[in-house]
This record gives structure tokens, sequence and C-alpha cells, in this order.
């Protein structure tokens, strides 16, 4: 019975044994068809997928920033363009020690070590395919130096790329504004208005910088255009092993601007000024196109492309005359008298009768306030007033206007107002009425009452009343224009295409009759004997003749030892200069208005540069160039000169009449 009962284990054993291999086998068996399969899958059908991706590994593209787009005069001469810039860059993927990288290449450029530990902590930051710009603005010299260091460098690349250059300096930089690098908190805008909450790449580029103040800024997007690709090949670490420039991807430049303003009429601007503070501005007045736009003193926008040092900048911002302020755009000042030609014109459209005479003494007594005037003017009707800028007769006028009809007369011809130009910086100033006071004086009830007394400084453009350079040259073109409510317009066009004025031009619904008025006053102030700018308004060009009206704005109190009257005293305490005018004066074509601010008497310090930037703009017109130069005539010819008799040379061209001409030596 033993043997049997063995002989059934040993059964049983080789019967466990036969199953377990029969299912490890099949297990093996089945692992490997599904990796035969996985194999022809991948090596078969899907190899083509693969290789591309295989190819991507091995296959970049490096970010090309694309050049900015130029900024252009309405003649086509550039105001903002682009120059050769040699930089050095280094990316952080393709180097295995950043600080032995960044020393060694402080001994070929001049690197100090607070910029070497900038350098490293821009690495630590920036996302690695992203480059991180060691030294821009290179010497040839330089660039060489490094650049025939390069491949004892490894992910050290140096570079041709492009700065941004304003071969004009100061002339434009308020209006043209300037470029950057892109600061953090410019990175914390584009990502909060990104829709996916990234950062483009090309804002993280060393050698990519967005507008910051004017043109450069309003219109950043148009002028930044859209990057490129530069095809590379690296190895597994990340290292270029070779470039395919057959496969670059171009980039698109930015689209060029064009603006209204013409270089020579701005250069010219900011040459008369010299070392004086003020504004000037000069439109076309039948288009409102903006010929010139100057605030001085200026500052050098090239300074701030590669970055401004801060005790450069801090000295910018402390000085008294405010370089860095667009003095065009931003400054309010009393118009002081150039108000006095609203205040005319809502006069006469109430049925103010012009030959209505005030006597000036100088002074006159409203209440228990004693207004003055510069000089004893005498007895003026309301066209002498305008043209000797008399404060008594304007006291007294504007009593029987009021302050709302003056105010929307000013509103009607551009004071108070922004327009929309393109850039920004506008301040709207203040044409006050008894609505705007109330208003301002909400949380004080006892000063919302326009008293009596604010009434006659408004008259002559001082009290509450500011505006700024771009409204009184508005006006004086509405003024010229005589018909139509101009707009100012700066931008021209933007990548080839037109822009239209940001407002039609609606009619003015002035009597003609007032407007031929004002327009008559204004050109005795500019030429008639009495005239407030007769000796510093001649044109000097034949028969053309300029229109104007002088102001000089009160800035500070005259009592005790506060404020100058005209030009004496400490600066700062002086008044305001302004003159407003357009020409030629029987033909319209050009407006304007100048601020000298503290410079004193409208008419020694504002007209004269006038002149200047006016006699610029009439001289580069064809049309008014006709009008000033007269062809000679030519000699006569010698075989007439030989067929002349010494009679004929004598006597009357006229045959038929006396012979009475007499010879001279």
């Amino acid at each position: 019975m033993e043997p049997s009962i063995f002989f059934d284990e040993v059964n049983e054993r080789q019967g466990v044994f036969h199953r377990r291999t029969f299912l490890f086998g099949g297990a093996i068996g089945l692992g490997s068809l599904a990796l035969v399969g996985r194999l022809m899958q991948l090596q078969v059908f899907e190899a083509q997928a693969y290789q591309k991706l295989s190819a991507n590994n091995s296959i970049r593209f490096r970010l090309v920033p694309p050049p900015r787009g130029a900024i252009l005069d309405r003649n086509g001469v550039e105001i903002a363009s682009n120059r050769p810039d040699f930089l050095i860059m280094v990316r952080k993927e393709e180097i295995d020690d950043p600080e032995t990288t960044i020393a060694s290449v402080a001994q070929l450029l001049p690197l100090a070590p607070n910029r070497q530990k900038q350098i490293l902590r821009q690495l630590e930051i920036t996302p690695s395919a992203i480059p991180v710009s060691i030294a821009t603005d290179l010497t040839w010299t330089e660039f060489a130096r490094v650049t025939a260091r390069l491949p004892e460098l490894p992910g050290v690349t140096a570079d041709m790329g492009e700065s941004r250059v304003y071969p004009f300096g100061g002339a434009f930089a308020h209006v043209v504004g300037y470029v950057s690098k892109i600061s953090q908190p410019d990175l914390d805008r584009a990502k909060k208005a990104s829709p996916s909450g990234q950062i483009d790449p090309l804002l993280l580029h060393p050698g990519f910088r967005i507008g910051k103040q004017g043109v450069e800024y309003a219109l950043d997007a148009e002028l930044r255009g859209k990057p490129g690709g530069q095809k590379i090949k690296v190895d597994s670490v990340g290292r270029v092993v070779t470039e395919d420039p057959a496969g670059d991807v171009r980039a698109t430049p930015g689209k060029d601007v064009v603006l209204t303003l013409d270089a020579d009429v701005q250069n010219r601007a900011l040459e008369v000024f010299g070392a004086e503070a003020g504004a000037a501005v000069a439109m076309d007045v039948h288009t409102g196109d903006i010929l010139c736009l100057v605030s001085t003193p200026s500052f050098d926008p090239n300074r701030f492309v590669s970055g401004v040092a801060s005790a450069e900048y801090q000295a910018l911002h402390d000085f008294d005359h405010q370089p860095l302020l667009n003095k065009a755009l931003s400054g309010l000042y009393h118009p002081g008298s150039t108000f006095k030609t609203m205040v005319a014109l809502a006069a006469l459209e109430m049925g103010f009768d012009p030959k209505r005479t005030y006597t000036c003494h100088g002074t006159w007594q409203f209440g228990n306030h004693v207004f003055k005037c510069d000089h004893h003017h005498g007895t003026l009707d309301l066209h002498a007033a305008i043209a000797a800028s008399c404060d008594v007769y304007f006291y007294q006028a504007s009593l029987i206007v009021g302050p709302d009809r003056m105010a929307d007369m000013g509103r009607r011809f551009g004071l108070g107002q922004k327009f929309d130009i393109g850039i920004p910086g506008q301040k709207a100033g203040i044409v006050p009425d008894t609505a705007w006071k109330k208003r301002y004086f909400q949380s004080d009830p006892a000063n919302q009452k326009w008293f009596a007394g604010e009434t006659p400084s408004m008259g002559i453009g001082q009290g509450a009343t500011v505006v700024n350079a771009l409204q009184l040259c508005t006006m004086a073109a509405r003024i010229a224009n005589g018909s139509h409510a101009v707009s100012p317009r700066l931008i021209q066009s933007i990548g080839g295409v037109e822009r239209p004025p940001s407002a039609p031009a609606v009619p003015l619904n002035i009597n003609p009759e007032h407007i031929q008025f004002i327009q008559a006053a204004m050109t005795s102030v500019a030429n008639d004997p009495g005239g407030t700018a007769v000796k510093s308004s001649q044109l000097g060009l034949g028969a053309l003749r300029m229109a104007g009206k002088t102001g000089t704005a009160q800035d500070h109190a005259y009592n005790g030892s506060h404020g100058a009257h005209g030009a004496v005293g400490a600066w700062a305490m002086r008044d305001n200069a302004w003159f407003v005018c357009y020409a030629p004066a029987d033909a319209p074509r050009y407006a304007l208005s100048v601020l000298v601010e503290h410079g004193g008497f409208g008419a020694d310090t504002a007209a004269p540069r006038a002149r200047e930037i006016m006699k610029v703009a009439l001289l580069k017109d064809p049309d008014i160039r006709q009008r000033i130069e007269r062809p000679l005539q030519d000699p006569p010819k010698a075989d007439d000169a030989q067929t002349q008799t010494p009679a004929s040379l004598t006597k009357s061209a006229d045959p038929s009449g006396p012979d009475t001409a007499e010879a001279h030596p």
C-alpha cells in the first residue's frame, strides 16, 4: 500500500508543476506578445510621430525681438529710429557654473561687482529659455574682444541687436517720449492683462524695450511688432551644436507712425526758448494738425534708453524749471489778457455795443477793493481796449457779461477741455462759472455762491481760470478759422493708415461780424500804434502780418515781498508771459500759443519767440512763399540796349502823354 500512496504524491506534485509551468509560460508569452506589439507600434506605425518629437528635442528657436517702428514727422524726417547695438548675453540652460562664467566675462568687460551680482540674480529668476543681458551698447573693440573668446565661454553669446535712438535729442522728448527696460510693475501689468495669465516671452528678452511716455507709450503695441525665431540645434544637455539660418523665422517690424509735427518748426521753437521755461504749440487753423508741441527745458531721451542713473534723474526732478513736466499739456496757468478775446466775443454776442467807452486812470475801485491796470489808457472803446489790453475796461465789461457767458464762450473755443490727440498727460484746467463753484465747494456751503468781486478777476484771465498751451492755441485757431471749431490732431498715420481728427469741426455758430471784429482787434495788437505787441510782432516777410494777443498772467500776490510784476525779482515770483497769434492776418493759416514761464510781460518775452517760430512755419508753406518771393525782372538784352536812344530812356513810355520826363544822373 505504501508504494501506491507514494506514487500518487509524485503524480500530484508533477501536476502542480505542470500547471504552474503553463501559467508562467502563458504570462511570459502574453508579455512577449505585448512587447513585440508595442515595439511594432512605436517603430512601425508611430515612427514618424516620434521622429518629429525627437527632432523637437534637438531643434529649438531662439526668440528674436522685432525692429521697433520708426516715428516720423509730417515730411518723413525720422524723429525716433533704431541703430545697431552690440550686446553680450548669457543663457542659464547652457552653463554649469554661472559665477565662474560671469567672472570670466568680467575679465574682458568692465563689470562692477554689483553688476555681476545683479546678473546672477537675473539668471535665477529668468526662465531657462530666455537669455540674460550681461552688457549692451558696447563699442566695436569691446564686442570683438568678447567674440574672440567665445569658444572658452560656453553659454555666452555675442549678438548685434537694435537700440532706440532720438536724433533730435530733447526737441521731441515730451511728445514722443522714450523707451526703456521693462520694469517689474510693467511685467505685473502685462501678466494681469494677459488672458492666459502668462507673460509674453518677448517682454523678458534683454534686447526688448517698452514705451514709457508720449507716443512711444501710447502706441507701444503698434510700434512693437512681432518677434521672430533663430533656428538652432542643441545636444542632450541643451548646448548649441549648430545654427540653421534656412529655418529662421523673420521678425515682423513694428508699424511706422507719422506725426503732424514739423521737425524744423519744432527745433526752432526749442532753440528760441534758450534756457527759459515754457511751452509752444502751433497748428493749422483749417485742419487742426499740430506743427509744433514743445515744452522747455527738455531732457535727452537717449539717456533713458539704457537706463538713466538715479543721480541724473533726481537732478532733473529737482530742477525748479521742471524739465520732466510737459508744460504744453500738463502745465496749467492763468491765461491772463489772452482771455479778453473770449470776454469781448461773449459781450458782442449778447448785444454789447463795441463803441461803448470806459475811462482808465490806472485803477478802478469795486466795493472795497481797488483793481489795477498797467497804464493810464484814458478813454477807450472795445477795439482799442483789446489792442492796448486795458484791464480797467474789461473789469467793467465782465460785470455786464457775467461768469456763465464768459465760461461758455471760452469752452466753445477749446478752453477747459481735453483733446484726444493720441498721447496721455493732458489736464483740462478750469473755466469757472456759477455751477462749477457749487460743485467745487460742496463741503463749504458758505463759498458756493459766486461773489460779484470774482467776476472782474475772471474778466482779465485771472481768478480760478487756468488753461494749458494746447487749449490757447486751439482758441487762437478757432478765432482765425472763424467758422468751425477745429480740433487738434497729432497722429497723422499708423502703418500707412490715415488717422482722422478726434472730433469733427462743428460750426462755431458765432456771428461772422463779431469774429471779424475780434480778428481786426488782434491785428491791431500786433501792427497798429498803441498795440501791445507792435514792436515785437513784425515778421519782416514783405506784406505778411501777424495778428495776436498778449497776456501777462499774475502767478503770485504782489502784497509785501511776494510776487513781482514783469521780469523783475525772483524768477519763481514773476508773472507768466503769454502770446497767442495767427498768420497771415488777412488769410489765416497757422495759429500759435507761446508761454514763457515767469517771463514777465508777454510782449517782451513771449511775442518775440512766437514771431520766430511763426516765420519758420510760414516760410515752409509753398503757397505762402509765393506771396513773399517776387521773381526778379530779367535784365535788358544786349541787342535791345544797343537799339535804345537816349531820348527813349528819359521820356514817358506813353507816346500820347506830355513829354515832361527829365533825365537824372
